[in-house]
């Protein structure tokens, strides 16, 4: 399967105002710590790959308590992205899977010789909106950005593409403005400190 994303930078609060006036549905917010793994036998960088444990902490509900506290949840999960699949958009083979005991997979990867080698930080709140998940994303060191996503397979990436374009078409953002850098290479491109 494929993740077929388009990214922009977006001014949430316009996006929220639009995202209503469409009937998007809210499905939750989330606090997302990304730690980005060096690999010993190849370069990620060279080979626009990446490995990644990435720890979710929030409600998908996006209700809180009576006190205003978000019920929390944490999960942790495992994630291999490949290289990028076209120039269009940001699609790449993803296979994922959930860790049960992050502090023995930290060991596992240190014991095979994979190290850290970054960390992103951000805070989502996700959205449905014509099938597509549209995602709100404040990174730390960054900013807002807003993503357009939806799986498919290798034969739908083009379709499923140009419905993402039509949906930032739809938020009023402009589909020129995309970006197809990972936060994580947007980060190290502005010079910030990424490292462990």
């Amino acid at each position: 399967m494929y993740e077929v994303e388009v990214k922009v930078r977006a001014d949430h609060d316009a996006v929220r105002d639009r995202l209503a006036e469409l009937g998007a549905e809210r499905v939750g917010g989330v606090t997302q710590t990304d730690v980005y793994y060096d690999a010993p036998h190849r370069e990620f960088a060279e080979t626009d790959e990446a490995l990644r444990l990435r720890r979710e902490r929030g409600s998908e509900d996006g209700d809180g308590n009576a006190d205003g506290r978000a019920d929390e949840s944490t999960e942790t999960r495992l994630t291999y992205k490949g290289p990028l699949v076209e120039r269009a958009s940001k699609t790449r083979e993803e296979r994922e899977t959930a860790v049960a005991d992050p502090k023995a997979m930290r060991g596992i990867l240190d014991g095979l010789g994979f190290e850290p080698a970054a960390t992103v930080e951000k805070e989502r709140e996700r959205f449905l909106l014509d099938g597509y998940t549209v995602t709100l994303d404040s990174v730390v060191g960054l900013g807002e950005f807003l993503e357009v996503e939806a799986e498919a397979a290798e034969s739908e990436i083009e379709t499923v593409r140009e419905g993402a374009l039509d949906v930032l078409r739809d938020l009023r953002l402009d589909p020129e403005e995309r970006i197809r850098t990972s936060y994580l290479g947007l980060l190290l491109a502005a010079g910030r400190d990424v490292s462990q």
